[in-house]
């Protein structure tokens, strides 16, 4: 995380683990896990180690205890299913099948608070999101159909006047 972005909770029992690199002109800090236990760490699948810098990244002993941090640097495939791990992922990447019920659903909120007379503008997502909008793409028309047209409309000598209007497109 950059410094210009970086926030640390005060009360964050693990800054100590916190270190600075400097790449190019500008200093980043991190969270270095293997000040944790690099025995531990080392074993630990790539994805639970996803879910232990976020948790030592937000770790505020409210949202998120130094008790949970230790859970999943204590995690093993045997482990108790009642155990929980918190998770605050720094960006949410939505699709768009799924995002644009999201980007409705904060809509209508936002509508409701400005309808109560609160203000709309507290009604945020908690970590950025990301809506990518990749394959809902329709062509209804495209310039190859248009072309294909004009050569079976000027068979009819019909073309001059429709060539006219599709120049406009």
């Amino acid at each position: 995380m950059c410094n210009k972005c970086a926030r640390v909770a005060e009360n964050n029992p693990f800054k100590s683990t916190l270190q600075t690199v400097k790449i190019g002109a500008e200093e980043c800090r991190f969270y270095d896990l293997s000040k944790l236990d690099a025995g531990k760490l080392k074993k630990l699948p790539f994805s639970v180690r996803v879910l232990l810098e976020s948790a030592v990244r937000n770790c505020d002993n409210f949202h998120v205890l130094e008790k949970d941090v230790q859970n999943i640097l204590n995690w093993s495939p045997a482990m108790d299913a009642s155990v929980e791990i918190p998770f605050k992922p720094a960006r949410v990447i939505l699709q768009d099948f799924t995002g644009v019920p999201v980007v409705v659903d904060f809509a209508a909120m936002r509508e409701a608070v400005k309808r109560l007379g609160g203000d709309p503008h507290k009604i945020n997502s908690i970590c950025p999101a990301d809506l990518v909008i990749d394959h809902s793409v329709q062509v209804d028309v495209s310039r190859r159909i248009v072309v294909a047209l004009l050569y079976t409309l000027d068979e009819h000598d019909c073309a001059a006047d429709l060539n006219e209007m599709c120049m406009a497109c």
